[in-house]
């Protein structure tokens, strides 16, 4: 069992530094070096990326993993890729961040009680961990959760994100109901200490199909507001 940490900042700074799945170390590290054309004037981060965000959040955005190009290029989570401006342009849209868009971690971005994860640290193959994977990765959100003192509201991003946070709960002796909750875009669920508003994830995929549309995602961060006053 890892030891306990502290505060954040030394959470970050063990996520940094993992290199517990072969696979992901191998192919971050890949993918960093050939880069893209696109990015080719770039320095790719190419290492594990840490969630980011306000200490004292009272808002937990939970994401998939980074994206290779996104990511796993910029340093920080959801920064310079589609789905990064699909979140950010609502989190803005709703008090919980000071600008719209996220293209380099020293943009100027700012996030106002809020505070955003990701499920698995490191960019993976075809985006799609393995089990394993997951599992490596639990404890880092585990004990994130047992960080951010402060939460009232948790947006798990997609049902991978939703099933997640649901293990990560339960392993920390948190509340999960019986039966237990469903994913569905949307749906409110009272967990006794927080609520949790799934969304579907802003992937490309499920934007440019019109699966998630613009007014369906603010529904969900307006539902968060809501609930924070």
């Amino acid at each position: 069992m890892r030891p306990a940490v502290s505060s954040l900042s030394a959470l970050d700074a063990e996520v940094v530094s993992c290199r517990i799945c072969p696979r992901l170390v191998e192919y971050r590290e890949r993918v960093a070096r050939e880069q893209r054309a696109a990015f080719r004037d770039w320095d790719y981060w190419g290492r594990p990326l840490p969630g980011f965000g306000d200490p004292a959040a009272r808002l937990l955005v939970i994401g998939l993993a980074p994206a290779a190009h996104g990511g796993n290029r910029t340093g920080r989570l959801f920064t310079g890729d589609r789905s990064g401006d699909w979140l950010f342009c609502a989190l803005h849209r709703f008090g919980f961040a000071n600008q719209a868009t996220s293209s380099h971690s020293n943009d100027g971005l700012r996030l106002i009680g809020a505070y955003v994860t990701a499920v698995v640290r490191c960019a993976p193959p075809n985006n799609k961990p393995t089990r394993e994977e997951f599992a490596a990765c639990q404890l880092y959100l585990e004990r994130e959760l047992q960080l951010l003192q402060y939460l009232q509201v948790v947006v798990p991003l997609g049902r991978l994100a939703f099933d997640a946070y649901l293990s990560a709960r339960r392993a920390l002796g948190q509340q999960v109901p019986e039966p237990r909750p469903q994913f569905a875009h949307a749906t409110y669920y009272d967990l006794g200490n927080v609520a949790m508003v799934p969304s579907y994830h802003p992937s490309q995929r499920n934007t440019q199909t019109g699966f998630l549309t613009h007014e369906m995602f603010d529904l969900v961060f307006s539902t968060a507001r809501r609930i924070l006053g």
